[in-house]
């Protein structure tokens, strides 16, 4: 059975919203550059929730890396 892969939202934000992201899946058998996007976003620990401004940089960094991390809200 073939994983499927969940969409990330497209909503377009006003500006200075914020959002909460959360490291849920460990980046040890990820590939550097997941590790260095999950460092970017600015993650030091698993299960840590951070609040970044809701841009479409971030949104793509989040959206490359969908299986861990998620937008909590």
């Amino acid at each position: 059975m073939a994983r499927v892969r969940k969409k990330t939202e497209t909503i377009v934000a006003a500006k200075g919203t914020k959002m909460h992201l959360k490291w849920v899946r460990s980046a040890i058998a990820a590939p550097v550059k997941h590790k260095l996007v999950v460092k970017g976003l600015g993650f030091t620990r698993l299960n840590q929730v951070i609040e970044r401004e809701d841009t479409p940089s971030i949104r793509g960094m989040v959206a490359k890396v969908p299986h861990l991390v998620v937008i909590v809200k």
